[in-house]
């Protein structure tokens, strides 16, 4: 299992780079360790720049099995926005409400390599807006309103 960078690390306010070779050995062995990671911390999502790595990747929880994405770009966004309350495993015990896009339509390319596109509504495009953000530097905290911590003894 792969260990979950938390605020304040730096690396989590930088701009992730493009993947240049999805098809690379090294990839190959983080997707399923991401994809284990996300799974074990209940997490709906992960994005490459919370385990340490500064790449254009995400995986996301789906119930039609988990997505990986590499080089998401958000290329559509509904104009209809929607409030719900977030958290992030890199921001521990800490949630807020975030308006997000209601639906979208991200283009990607698969952990085989192909091309995709793929358009999501509700939670899904929720997840995918939260983990993109994160390849930009970007934290549910920095969108949200209410914020509020978890008294965890």
């Amino acid at each position: 299992m792969l260990k979950i960078l938390t605020l304040p690390h730096p690396l989590l306010r930088k701009k992730a780079l493009p993947i240049k070779n999805p098809l690379d050995k090294e990839l190959k062995k983080l997707i399923p360790q991401m994809v284990e990671t996300m799974l074990a911390k209940d997490g709906v999502g992960l994005a490459a720049p919370q385990v340490g790595q500064g790449i254009r990747l995400i995986t996301v929880r789906h119930k039609d099995g988990n997505l990986v994405m590499l080089n998401p770009l958000i290329i559509k966004k509904s104009l209809i926005k929607e409030w719900d309350e977030e958290g992030c495993l890199s921001v521990p015990n800490t949630y807020g409400d975030v308006k997000r896009c209601k639906k979208i339509t991200v283009k990607f390319i698969d952990s085989t390599g192909k091309l995709r596109k793929l358009t999501g509504e509700g939670m899904l495009a929720r997840v995918i807006q939260h983990e993109v953000d994160h390849l930009d530097g970007v934290l549910f905290i920095d969108k949200a309103k209410n914020l509020r911590k978890l008294d965890i003894q």
